[in-house]
């Protein structure tokens, strides 16, 4: 097994990618998890680890990072695409 993803934190809905992946590829978690991707994604970059709808909160490191602009699929690309910031 080739670790190719890291979830930050236990309460984060995304995971960043330690290489890039191409859609169709799995995401290695070291917690089993396997989230197929939806697009390329390049490295550094975040996937959805769970179902995110429209105006719920994306949470890296623990944190609330911001809000889905459009539900997100587990192995979608999080960015700004579909992603609103947090601000203040």
């Amino acid at each position: 097994m080739t670790i190719s993803a890291m979830q930050l934190h236990p309460d984060d809905t995304v995971a960043c990618l330690l290489r890039d992946h191409r859609a169709g590829a799995p995401a290695q978690l070291v917690s089993g998890a396997t989230p197929v991707l939806t697009s390329d994604v390049a490295l550094g970059h975040k996937i959805a680890l769970v179902p995110i709808a429209k105006g719920e909160a994306v949470v890296k490191y623990g944190a609330v990072i911001g809000h889905a602009t459009a539900d997100i699929a587990p192995g979608d690309h999080v960015h700004l695409h579909n992603l609103r910031g947090k601000i203040g």
